[in-house]
């Protein structure tokens, strides 16, 4: 008889996004009318930038050529892109990472979920609450984790609570924890930490033989200068810490798919004989042997964001969503409402009115105003009575959602 994995059973009845579908589609059903503004999901609206799609139709036009036509490629990613990263976000910002240290992939949502295979199940995870959903779930599909308790924690991970009681800056376990999980800028609280703050992480992780694996998905986003881009701005990450960065967000790719993954050679684990083993080489085994690599067209299409045409159009479309996060920052704020976030991040983190609990608001943002948000407890307990809106919107939609949140709801 075959059997299922149990530890999916330990999970809630089906993931955030899918409940958030869930509930629109039918109150969408049941009111056909509702014109719903959608400011939940974190996707992005605005078309490819011009270079990406000039290049993708080069590509696609050398696939329909012999001499051009190009099949299976390097799994770890092409040499053009990897190289454009490395000398564009690390080389250029004086961190010095190697071509084979790199990983191209569909995105970071992948890699950051498939990261844990390659750690012992007897590590113990730290997560930030709130955190984004996958970090956790995945090391509870595998089998990290005991069963949810009534508080809404598991049992087995540490977490880290980030708050506006501690300017969501979360302190450092007090316990040894082997797996550290960082996403800055955050998702999604919008914040950011500090330089300080990340040289505590950084050695906290050297001190106790930990690994931290640092979410930059929104790093191009940050806009005060004294925010650290990459964890290996750090002194000593390069011992401790695997990167995950994105093309999403930073050049529209949610629905083209690319991304990538950084871990240098000097990030080791303990295996059961004693010796150190390189991370990176377990993740180009597991690589290589369950994914073919990113298509050669969409490798393309991402490299042209390096050439200075590229950063230009990125920059627009990077000032465009971030200008709908201060429409609905300072929106709220005349509202009465408090909110953080969306100054260094396309995400804006929302205090609920009068301790509302927060799908209590979700409801209410749907019904009364035809707004659609995420639930802050979908991202941890410690999101209780907040809530996120996201700036991917288009500038008209931004407008008219600020506008009905401060004319029509009733708080």
């Amino acid at each position: 008889m075959a059997t299922i994995n149990q530890n999916y059973q330990k999970l809630p009845g089906c993931y955030l996004f899918a409940e958030i579908a869930r509930r629109v589609a039918a109150y969408k059903e049941a009111h056909p009318e509702a014109d719903i503004i959608r400011l939940g999901i974190g996707d992005v609206t605005q078309p490819l930038p011009q270079v990406c799609i000039d290049a993708m139709h080069k590509a696609v036009d050398e696939m329909a050529h012999q001499e051009t036509f190009r099949g299976y490629g390097p799994e770890q990613g092409y040499p053009f892109l990897i190289e454009a990263i490395r000398e564009h976000n690390y080389t250029k910002r004086g961190i010095q990472i190697a071509s084979d240290e790199i990983f191209v992939s569909d995105g970071s949502k992948s890699d950051t979920g498939n990261i844990q295979e390659i750690f012992g199940l007897d590590n113990k995870v730290a997560i930030t609450d709130p955190v984004y959903p996958v970090y956790l779930d995945t090391n509870v599909m595998a089998g990290r984790t005991g069963e949810m308790q009534e508080n809404g924690y598991f049992a087995g991970v540490t977490y880290l609570p980030s708050n506006a009681d501690n300017g969501f800056t979360p302190d450092l376990p007090k316990e040894h924890v082997d797996m550290i999980y960082l996403c800055c800028p955050n998702n999604p609280t919008g914040t950011t930490l500090s330089r300080e703050a990340l040289t505590k992480w950084v050695n906290y992780a050297k001190e106790n033989d930990a690994v931290i694996l640092f979410d930059a998905a929104y790093a191009a986003y940050i806009s005060e200068p004294e925010v650290p881009r990459s964890i290996y701005e750090i002194p000593g990450a390069t011992d401790c810490a695997i990167e995950f960065r994105s093309f999403s967000k930073t050049a529209g790719f949610t629905g083209t798919r690319c991304g990538y993954t950084v871990i240098p050679k000097t990030v080791t684990g303990k295996a059961a004989d004693g010796s150190r083993v390189r991370f990176r080489d377990l993740w180009n085994r597991r690589h290589t042997t369950k994914f073919n690599g990113t298509a050669y067209i969409v490798q393309r299409g991402a490299a042209a964001i390096y050439t200075d045409e590229g950063q230009a159009q990125i920059k627009e479309l990077i000032s465009y969503y971030m200008e709908n996060a201060r429409i609905i920052r300072e929106g709220l704020k005349s509202a009465g409402i408090t909110a953080y976030g969306g100054i260094n991040a396309p995400y804006i983190w929302l205090k609920t009115p009068n301790d509302m609990p927060s799908w209590d608001f979700f409801d209410k943002l749907l019904t009364e105003v035809n707004i659609v948000g995420t639930p802050g407890a979908g991202f941890g307990p410690c999101g209780e009575g907040y809530f996120r809106l996201t700036s991917f919107g288009d500038r008209e939609n931004t407008k008219r959602a600020v506008e009905r949140i401060k004319t029509q709801l009733h708080i």
